[in-house]
C-alpha cells in the first residue's frame, strides 16, 4: 500500500490530529508522497523529518507512483481539487475533514487511526462518481475541464439578468432569464444546486440536474435529466463578460460562446467506509429528525 496526501494547509487546531496520521504511516512502514501545498505545514508543525519527505505536484507525478489511496486533508473544496490530480488513474480518494459540513470529506480527524487500519485490512468499498466535462472553442480550463460537483454559468456583475440558451440532445430546452444556471452531478446535488432549490439525488442514480439561479419566471424549476444527455449552452447579456465555473474554478465567458456539457468518459472512486453511507451523511449533516417534538 502507498498513500498520496493532499491538502492546502493544516492549522494549529488540527495539527495534533494530523500528527497521528504521520505517526501511523511511519509505524506501519507505509510509503507515502505529499503534495507541495503541504510542505509548509510539515515544516511548521514538524509532522516528520521534512528532508525525508517525497513531494508531488501534478497528475503526471502520480502516474507511475503506484498509489493505492489519495487522502485529502481539508473540507469539500480541498476534496474537489483532488479530481484534477487523480483524473483517470482510478485512485480511490478518502477525505479527512478539517473543514465544515463535509459531504465528500466526511471522515472526522478523531477517526484517523481506525480509518487507516480499515484501509490496511480492506474494510471499505468504493463508490464510482460521474464527472461533468466542458468543451468549448476557447478551450476553457484546458485539460482540467472536468468537475465533480457542478458547472455554473454566472453573470459577472450586479447588473440585469442574463439569458442562457440551453439545448439538450439537439432540441431547444429553454432560454433561461436568470442570474445563472447550474448543471450538477448527483454528487453536487447537495452543494450549490441544493442551495438554489435543486433536488437531492442519490449517487449512482445516473442523472444530472439543471437548476436556474433566481429565475425571472417563477414557473421555471430545476429539471433532472439523464446523465447521457449532451447540453449546448450560450449566453446573452448586456455585459460582454460573464463567468463559467467548474467546482471552485472560474473563467471569463463571452456572449455567444457555445459550451458543450456532458458526462466525462471516466469516473472518480471515493472510499466508503463500513460505518459511512450517503443516507447517514444526509441525515446527520442536514439535521434531519432533529426536532424537540421527537425527543
Amino acid at each position: 500500500m502507498k498513500i498520496a496526501l493532499y491538502g492546502k494547509k493544516v492549522d494549529s487546531t488540527h495539527a495534533s490530529e494530523i500528527q497521528v496520521l504521520f505517526d501511523l504511516l511511519l509505524e506501519h512502514k507505509i510509503p507515502y508522497v505529499v503534495h507541495n501545498f503541504l510542505q509548509e505545514s510539515i515544516v511548521e508543525n514538524k509532522f516528520t523529518e521534512a528532508e525525508q519527505v517525497r513531494y508531488f505536484s501534478s497528475y503526471n507525478d502520480l502516474k507511475n507512483e503506484g498509489i493505492s489511496f489519495l487522502i485529502s486533508i481539508g473540507g469539500d473544496g480541498t476534496f474537489l481539487d483532488t479530481i484534477l490530480l487523480v483524473k483517470d488513474l482510478n485512485i480511490p480518494i478518502l477525505g479527512i475533514n478539517t473543514g465544515r459540513l463535509g459531504f465528500l470529506s466526511n471522515t472526522p480527524t478523531t477517526e484517523i487511526k481506525t480509518v487507516l487500519q480499515d484501509l490496511m485490512d480492506g474494510n471499505y468499498s468504493t463508490e464510482r462518481r460521474s464527472l461533468l466535462r466542458l468543451d468549448s472553442v476557447r478551450n476553457h480550463f484546458g485539460d482540467s475541464n472536468h468537475a465533480l460537483n457542478e458547472i455554473s454559468i454566472l453573470k459577472s456583475d450586479s447588473s440585469s439578468m442574463i439569458t442562457i440558451h440551453t439545448e439538450i440532445n439537439g432540441t431547444h430546452l429553454n432560454s433561461y432569464w436568470t442570474d445563472g444556471l447550474i448543471i450538477s452531478t448527483a454528487t453536487g446535488s447537495t452543494a450549490y444546486s441544493l442551495s438554489c432549490g435543486g433536488p437531492i439525488m442519490m449517487p449512482g442514480s445516473g442523472n444530472f440536474v439543471i437548476t436556474p439561479i433566481a429565475p425571472h419566471n417563477l414557473n421555471v424549476r430545476p429539471i433532472v435529466i439523464d446523465d447521457d444527455a449532451i447540453l449546448k449552452i450560450s449566453v446573452e447579456s448586456r455585459s460582454e463578460k460573464n463567468l463559467v465555473a467548474m467546482d471552485s474554478r472560474s473563467e471569463e465567458l463571452k456572449n455567444g460562446e457555445i459550451l458543450t456539457v456532458q458526462k466525462a468518459d471516466y469516473k472518480i472512486s471515493i472510499v466508503q467506509l463500513k460505518n459511512q453511507s450517503f443516507v447517514n451523511s444526509l441525515r446527520n449533516k442536514l439535521n434531519w429528525g432533529l426536532d424537540q417534538r421527537n425527543s
